[in-house]
């Protein structure tokens, strides 16, 4: 086989159907569209329309809501940070942040802070600077000889997952703009 020798399986490609070139293409006229009513038309949108029945979409019932002001939290264990300062990729003797975290490739975006859990088995005296932490979780590290602090963020109202990303954007475009 040869690289000037490489194509498609037969029918595998289809061309583009091209509508409303004149009556011998086949599909002219109505441009396969049938004919007249509204469906006919562009820019039509009644895809819930059951023909005056009751739409599924408001038969069922609503489940759940989404907290505007509710913390999203980069979720990480004990066990991982183990694992991520046995590979060399955490220094033991520096406090674990966000920033070092996202620096050794553990947490791709800050998000709302990082939440440490208690999962997994720590061995190594380690410092840690997250926005929040299970009890098991501080105990374990306690126990390892390392020590748990637990940033201070302050709430406005707004402030939530969506607030802080939209206020970030924001940023990001005012700084964009003014270079």
């Amino acid at each position: 086989m040869k690289l000037n020798e490489i194509k498609d399986n037969e029918g595998a490609k289809h061309n583009r159907k091209r509508v409303g070139r004149g009556i011998g293409s086949g599909t002219g006229v109505t441009g396969g569209r049938g004919s007249k009513g509204q469906k006919s038309r562009s820019g039509v949108a009644i895809k819930g329309f059951e023909g005056g029945q009751m739409p599924i979409h408001r038969r069922l019932p609503k489940r759940g809501f989404n907290n505007l002001f509710g913390s999203d939290y980069n979720e990480i264990n004990l066990g991982q940070i183990q694992g991520f300062i046995d590979a060399k990729k955490l220094d033991a003797k520096k406090a674990v942040t966000v920033e070092s975290l996202i620096e050794a490739g553990f947490v791709k975006r800050t998000r709302d802070g990082v939440r440490l859990l208690g999962n997994g088995e720590l061995k190594t005296k380690v410092s840690f600077e997250v926005a929040g932490a299970s009890k098991a979780a501080i105990a374990a590290v306690e126990k390892a000889g390392g020590k748990v602090t637990i940033l201070e963020k302050p709430k406005e109202i707004g402030d939530g997952k969506r607030g802080l990303r939209k206020k970030a954007a924001m940023a990001k475009r005012e700084a964009a703009q003014q270079a």
